[in-house]
């Protein structure tokens, strides 16, 4: 009787000994998995907050190194994250030149970074950047964001994705209007809204949106 006890003890121990293995190798898989793609999330700056890294130098299109600060105009400072190969930001243009109008009107500085880190040596190179912006018509600053230095300080995940700030600090962020696929069927025109009330001096009423576009290709 003891005998066929310790048989169903033994039997009884392997299967749990099994089912613990199996459970240690799903959650091995899952653990290696994060660590080799290294999910990292990426928290938005905060309502508020002062412009972060303000004074680093970026390399603009036109051969000059310019800041966040040096792009800053009397009512603030209108700071998108673009890039040169993205659906999104090609779906975009014609928004991104209508805002960076509608900022200049405003008194409020505009500047496009490219934080592609990634594909630095491909289609986001500096060269094919001064190329896409020519095809473009840009007349404001796009630089580069050397290693998504910017876009981390930042807490920047897509392409386009958009930072606002007035005199004192940050007042809108996210995307430029809620159909990225196309402007004329935009029903909130978050940006736009948010820069002619900050160049009229009056409260922002949606100061948060989703950004919706390709992820940031950054160097892991």
């Amino acid at each position: 009787m003891k005998s066929k006890i310790q048989k169903l003890v033994n039997f009884s121990n392997k299967k749990e000994s099994k089912t613990t293995i199996k459970i240690l190798a799903a959650v091995l898989v899952v653990f290696f998995t994060a660590t080799a793609f290294k999910l990292v999330d990426y928290v938005e700056l905060e309502i508020g907050k002062a412009i972060p890294s303000a004074d680093v130098k970026m390399m603009d299109i036109s051969g000059k190194e310019v800041s966040l600060a040096d792009a800053k105009a009397e009512n603030g400072l209108l700071v998108m994250f673009s890039c040169n190969t993205c659906p999104y930001v090609k779906l975009s243009e014609s928004r991104i030149k209508e805002v960076s109008k509608l900022a200049k009107a405003n008194k409020i500085g505009f500047i496009l970074l490219n934080s592609n880190e990634a594909q630095r040596t491909e289609e986001d190179s500096f060269d094919e950047m001064k190329k896409y912006a020519r095809a473009q018509g840009y007349d404001f600053y796009y630089v580069v964001d050397k290693n998504s230095a910017i876009a981390n300080a930042f807490g920047a995940s897509r392409t386009p994705h958009c930072f606002l700030f007035d005199k004192k600090g940050l007042v809108y962020r996210g995307a430029i209007d809620d159909n990225i696929k196309s402007a004329a069927e935009a029903k909130e025109h978050y940006l736009n809204d948010a820069i002619v009330a900050v160049g009229t001096g009056k409260p922002v009423k949606t100061n948060s949106s989703k950004s919706v576009g390709c992820s940031i290709k950054r160097v892991e």
